[in-house]
């Protein structure tokens, strides 16, 4: 299934290209921090926020269980991520369809002394012969690509036999995305030439190319620092604490963000 994966369609140039443009104006998010771009002071609120936001990936991502393995993140952004795999021994490669993601990574991973290879390259072509990684990470790529199947089938295929993929999509059937047609609020990064959701069924199907597939919703509400006015105040005051006082079997289905552990 790989080599038919590698002969199939690649998305319209025009369209990656859209995509690219995109992801070169939106790299970083500058609401959450005041340092310069580049500054080890920007890239350590990164970190901060982003594990923040999604403190579950702490307790269900192994960041130091792959020392000596090769891991591959596509779609890495600014490195943060895979920073983290680096920081556990991981033999680490980022792509980013986004140049200025690549420079973001190298001077992350410079100022902290990790070691890394970085290239600019489309999700749905990678640049890498089969059976290259032991582990793909790909978390919030899947969604915003034009061919999201293509780019699965590309990760699956670089893995070696028996190499695990991690790959996180947003959930269509969830919390968010119900509250914001509710409140009449844009989804981050709603603007996207590409933004796609997935029920847990679709993600499903998606991966049913692989042995062994587990999926997992997580991201349920915490408090933002990014939203103001009474919307936000009626989000932070009241929506978190009372959905998160619901019974977790109850919810969970609802989860903003679904994460697949797969098998090769």
């Amino acid at each position: 299934m790989g080599h038919r994966a590698r002969d199939s369609i690649v998305s319209p140039v025009s369209i990656i290209d859209d995509v690219r443009a995109y992801w070169n104006r939106h790299i970083h998010d500058l609401d959450i921090t005041r340092h310069p771009v580049g500054s080890r002071g920007f890239f350590d609120d990164l970190d901060q926020y982003h594990f923040e936001k999604l403190h579950h990936l702490l307790q269900l991502v192994d960041f130091d269980g792959h020392s000596g393995r090769r891991v591959l993140e596509v779609g890495c952004g600014a490195g943060v991520d895979l920073a983290r795999f680096a920081k556990g021994g991981a033999i680490v490669t980022g792509i980013d369809i986004a140049s200025s993601a690549i420079d973001l990574a190298r001077a992350n991973f410079d100022q902290q002394g990790l070691r890394g290879d970085f290239q600019v390259a489309n999700g749905e072509q990678l640049p890498f012969p089969d059976g290259s990684f032991d582990l793909v990470y790909a978390h919030g790529v899947v969604q915003y690509t034009a061919d999201p199947r293509r780019l699965v089938e590309e990760c699956r295929r670089v893995l070696v036999p028996g190499g695990e993929a991690i790959f996180q999509v947003y959930n269509r059937v969830s919390w968010l995305n119900a509250l914001s047609k509710l409140m009449k609020v844009g989804l981050e990064h709603d603007d996207a030439p590409v933004l796609l959701k997935f029920s847990i069924g679709e993600f499903r199907r998606l991966l049913d190319g692989f042995r062994e597939v587990r999926i997992v919703p997580e991201r349920f509400p915490v408090k933002s620092r990014l939203h103001g006015g009474w919307k936000g105040a009626l989000y932070n005051g009241l929506f978190v604490g009372v959905f998160n006082a619901l019974p977790r079997p109850l919810i969970r289905r609802f989860g903003w963000h679904l994460l697949a552990f797969c098998r090769k």
